[in-house]
């Protein structure tokens, strides 16, 4: 089973717990960045404030990297709970 084939995420939903965990966790992140970057671009408007502006970018440019992330955790997880013994094998065979 491939990383990030759209069946592998319906086949999941039953597993309603940990889907809804990642889900809620992809959008906080989502909106934590994107309230950083606003907050961050207000605060480049005023000289005093540019330090506490760029320290925000950069929590916010680290939200943004934490998306991925999740979305990988998520994939790896749900091809392990799967069947990663098949996929061994079908590795296996192909030298």
């Amino acid at each position: 089973m491939p990383l990030f084939k759209p069946s592998t995420r319906r086949r999941y939903i039953a597993d309603r717990r940990a889907y809804a965990m990642f889900e809620l966790a992809y959008t906080t992140v989502d909106v934590s960045a994107a309230v950083l970057f606003v907050i961050g671009s207000i605060m480049f408007f005023s000289e005093a404030w540019q330090t506490a502006g760029t320290w925000c970018f950069l929590v916010g440019s680290i939200c943004f990297a934490l998306k991925p992330t999740l979305r990988i955790i998520r994939e790896i997880r749900y091809v392990e709970d799967d069947d990663y013994e098949d996929l061994a094998k079908k590795f296996d065979q192909r030298d």
